[in-house]
């Protein structure tokens, strides 16, 4: 997907198996599910990456520590700028996060959002419709499971900019506006605006 941290030009991926029979599954699948030529033993997909996102991803590679490294430095600039507030922010629970989206969680995200474009600020939603509320699930199980942290991500968080090269006065106006917005709502006595579910 070109979106993310490593994005081919336009669609493309890689599968790493030590595993043989998945191996030969995936094969098949990703080429209509033919295991021989001409012949489909059930109904597969057109996966099979071009020569041109290969080379794109290649080139790409090679850049991805540097990339990772400004993401996470911009990450930190962030989490320093916006701690105070009454906001969750990304942490690692394992391991070293990437920061492919900067995630953060409040019961105000769509004033704040709103707030931020009236600032020529963009910010994004990534996955508001949490999947066991996405119409296939419903249908499979009914009506889904009640499961309040997903509702509550879906609902609350918002993606602040974050990508390779950033300016930092970009970074800082992000900042800015996030926080002038927090410290307007106080000023308004909007009190649900200062708290984390």
């Amino acid at each position: 997907y070109p979106g993310k941290n490593l994005g081919a030009a336009g669609e493309a991926g890689a599968v790493v198996t030590a595993d043989a029979e998945v191996a030969e599954r995936l094969r098949s699948l990703r080429n209509h599910a033919q295991r021989e030529r001409y012949r489909h033993a059930e109904v597969g997909f057109n996966y099979r990456m071009d020569g041109l996102q290969g080379l794109v991803l290649k080139a790409k590679l090679g850049r991805l520590d540097r990339w990772t490294r400004e993401r996470r430095r911009i990450a930190s600039v962030y989490a320093a700028g916006l701690a105070d507030l009454p906001l969750e922010l990304p942490r690692a629970v394992r391991g070293d996060h990437v920061y492919h989206l900067y995630v953060v969680r409040t019961p105000a995200r769509d004033r704040l959002r709103a707030w931020l474009a009236g600032q020529g600020i963009e910010t994004g939603l990534h996955y508001p419709v949490p999947l066991h509320r996405q119409p296939f699930m419903t249908e499979m199980v009914g009506g889904g499971p009640e499961l309040p942290e997903s509702e509550r991500w879906a609902s609350h968080g918002l993606t602040l900019p974050l990508y390779y090269g950033m300016a930092p006065w970009q970074i800082e106006l992000v900042i800015a506006g996030v926080r002038r917005f927090f410290e307007e709502a106080a000023e308004d006595g909007r009190a649900e605006v200062g708290r984390v579910a």
